[in-house]
């Protein structure tokens, strides 16, 4: 499992104990497979235009972060599922945009449901797409600094605790070395107790599910960044001039080898202000991308919007481009002489905001949205 059998750190902050370290393969392979349902991989989705026809009505569904009952809201109202949750939107091509995890409890449930109505939609003739979100690639890359502890505890199994023991007294000298460096009158009891409160039960199911050889891991890896349906592009943050220049289909095989590969590299494509996953300049300022423009040899100037939109556009002969990402909490914003869609609305609790779902059917952009149910 590359790094996570190799070290298991503990990846997003220099301050909390490296967990595991020295090379504990030998020993993590007696410790028995996390127990979880199997999950479909992905393969780097395109619809071509003969395709996209079959179907005329796509559902665009913003970032759903964790918010199961959200989620469980607009795909009732938007008619993808009947009262038992069961696939009901017969050839409708279902996109959503990513951003599934952290800040809310439910994030596996959503998964998991979402690859249920997969196979569901495909046995009626429609089809469900994931689009990959930053948040997801930040779990391949073990940045887990928005990860709830609900989002743990989904993952606990009835032998969480045992295997969380014999983690860490297969790792106890390196852990207490690396607390005594903070704090060298700390006691053995109490860097164990610090440690455990660091790193919950589930946590270390977690870590394994979402490494790039695990299920979810290689469920995230599967998913696209960019997708082209009936005349529509989707990518989760947007799609700067720079990436524009590149082939769709190349753009999705990078992305899906830097998942497969964890890539956290300064250059990786996963963390690249101006790659699909994280690129907010079609919708306000990003200091980010800006930084990488500046930085870039020779430095290149930040294009309008509508220029960019027309590169994107014109480069894969789409006719608009929805993205989430950047929340906006009034609801679904349709701009730039409707070449331009933002629908991520804050359907999780934690922001509050508009359910909200998208409707694109005759070339035509409907936003709907739905009362939160109590």
């Amino acid at each position: 499992m590359g790094k996570v059998n190799a070290l298991l750190k503990h990846g997003s902050s220099a301050t909390k104990a490296p967990v595991l370290q020295g090379s504990i393969a030998a020993r993590f392979k007696r410790i028995p497979r996390i127990a979880a349902p199997a999950l479909a991989v992905l393969g780097v989705l395109m619809i071509t235009p003969a395709q996209s026809q079959q179907s005329a009505r796509i559902v665009a569904v913003g970032d759903l972060h964790g918010d199961f009952k959200a989620w469980t809201d607009i795909s009732r109202a938007a008619g993808l599922v009947d009262a038992r949750g069961r696939w009901a939107g017969g050839k409708t091509v279902l996109v959503q945009m990513g951003d599934i995890v952290d800040r809310g409890p439910d994030s596996l449930k959503i998964i998991r449901n979402l690859m249920a109505l997969q196979r569901e939609a495909a046995r009626k003739g429609g089809k469900v797409i994931v689009v990959l979100g930053n948040h997801e690639a930040m779990m391949v890359l073990d940045d887990t600094r928005y990860t709830t502890p609900a989002e743990f505890a989904a993952f606990v199994d009835k032998e969480s605790a045992s295997r969380r023991d014999r983690v860490y007294e297969a790792n106890r000298a390196s852990v207490e070395s690396f607390y005594r460096t903070q704090d060298p009158k700390i006691t053995p009891e109490q860097a164990r107790t610090k440690w455990m409160a660091e790193h919950p039960l589930g946590w270390l199911e977690h870590k394994l599910a979402w490494a790039p050889s695990g299920e979810l891991g290689k469920w995230a890896a599967g998913n696209p960044a960019i997708i082209w349906v009936g005349g529509t592009l989707f990518a989760h943050g947007g799609i700067s001039a720079e990436y524009a220049r590149q082939p769709l289909d190349a753009i999705n095989k990078r992305i899906a080898a830097a998942m497969a590969a964890g890539d956290d590299s300064p250059a990786s494509v996963l963390t690249d202000a101006l790659g699909p996953l994280w690129y907010r300049g079609l919708v306000a300022a990003d200091p980010e991308a800006q930084a990488a423009r500046a930085a870039a040899k020779p430095p290149t100037p930040a294009p309008t919007i509508d220029q960019e939109l027309d590169a994107a556009l014109t480069a894969y002969n789409a006719k608009r481009l929805v993205v989430g990402h950047t929340p906006s909490l009034k609801g679904i914003q349709i701009t730039n002489n409707g070449r331009l869609a933002r629908i991520d609305t804050g359907n999780s609790a934690y922001y509050g905001g508009t359910l909200s779902w998208l409707e694109i059917t005759g070339g035509q952009m409907i936003p709907h949205t739905v009362a939160r149910t109590p």
